[in-house]
C-alpha cells in the first residue's frame, strides 16, 4: 500500500509540475508576442515617417516662420485652412498626437519611440502655435498628447543624465 501511495504522490507531483511549466511557458509566450507586436507597431509608424508625403509636411512645418498662433493664422490661415503649411502642421501634429496617446496607454515602448523619432524639434516648433490656439479656439486639450510625448521624453533624458 505504501508503494502505491508513493507512486500516486509522485505522479501527482509530476502532473502538477507539468501544469506549472506549461503556465510559465504560456506567460513567456504572451510577453514575447506583446513585444513583437509592440516592435511591429513602432516600425510601421516609423515607416510612415519615411514617406515622401510625411517628409514634405515635416520639412514644411519646420521651415515655416511664425511667433505664435496669431502670427501663424495671419501667415498661413489658422489650423483649419487649405494652406499647405496649415495642412502640414495638422499632419505632423496628428502623428505625434498618436504617438503620445499610445505611449500614455503604454501600448508602445518608450525607449523605441524616443530613439527612433525626433520629438523635441517638432514640438518646439509647434508649441507657440499650439498654446495660442488652445486659448484662441477655447480648446485646452489641443495637442495634449504631443505635449505629453515631449514631456515624457524630457523626463527620460533627465533620468539618463542624473545616472551619468
Amino acid at each position: 500500500m505504501s508503494i502505491v501511495v508513493d507512486i500516486q504522490t509522485v505522479s501527482i507531483a509530476i502532473a502538477s509540475a507539468g501544469v506549472f511549466l506549461a503556465a510559465v511557458y504560456y506567460i513567456l509566450q504572451i510577453r514575447h508576442q506583446r513585444n513583437v507586436r509592440n516592435s511591429d507597431l513602432v516600425i510601421r509608424l516609423y515607416t510612415h515617417c519615411t514617406s515622401d508625403e510625411w517628409e514634405e509636411a515635416y520639412m514644411r512645418i519646420l521651415n515655416a516662420h511664425f511667433e505664435d498662433y496669431e502670427d501663424f493664422s495671419r501667415k498661413y490661415g489658422g489650423l483649419i485652412s487649405e494652406n499647405p503649411v496649415s495642412i502640414a502642421a495638422g499632419k505632423v501634429s496628428a502623428f505625434y498626437e498618436q504617438l503620445g496617446y499610445l505611449l500614455y496607454r503604454k501600448l508602445i515602448d518608450a525607449d523605441m519611440v524616443f530613439q527612433l523619432f525626433s520629438i523635441a524639434r517638432p514640438w518646439n516648433k509647434i508649441k507657440p502655435m499650439a498654446y495660442g490656439a488652445r486659448k484662441q479656439l477655447g480648446q485646452p486639450n489641443l495637442y495634449e498628447w504631443f505635449e505629453y510625448l515631449y514631456n515624457e521624453m524630457q523626463k527620460r533624458e533627465q533620468k539618463l543624465q542624473s545616472k551619468a
